[in-house]
């Protein structure tokens, strides 16, 4: 991944960037977390992983959730369920994160009432 999407984005003025869940971006995480800083831009990220790595914000469900999840299915699977006979199942919780050292770094700040509402705020 180059820079040039990061540096279309500031020529054009862009307010931020929306990164989605999937899996390519996800394993770049460090690389685009790492352009958005060089750039300026604030991103906000579907996994909380991108804002361990330095990334601004996330609001999304647990990864981490989702593979527990996925590992009761197999066990069932491999107990004898049919995959057809298990309910489809949708995580309920949904968290935010938020990294305050890069929102220094860009110059922002969030209002204390959605720090509060955070799951978890790193300095």
């Amino acid at each position: 991944m180059n820079s040039t999407a990061f540096a279309t984005l500031v020529q054009r003025h862009a307010s931020g960037l929306v990164v989605s869940p999937d899996v390519f971006f996800n394993t770049r995480r460090h690389q685009i977390v790492a352009l958005a800083a060089r750039h300026g831009v604030p991103a906000i990220y579907a996994r909380r992983e991108f804002v361990a790595a330095g990334g601004l914000m996330s609001y999304d469900t647990s990864l981490a959730e989702a593979y527990r999840q996925v590992g009761v299915y197999t066990g069932k699977i491999l107990k004898g369920a049919k995959p057809g006979d298990l309910p489809i199942q949708q995580q309920a919780k949904v968290g935010f994160w938020i990294n305050l050292k890069t929102a220094r770094a860009l110059g922002l700040t969030f209002p204390i009432t959605l720090l509060g509402r955070a799951d978890e705020v790193i300095e």
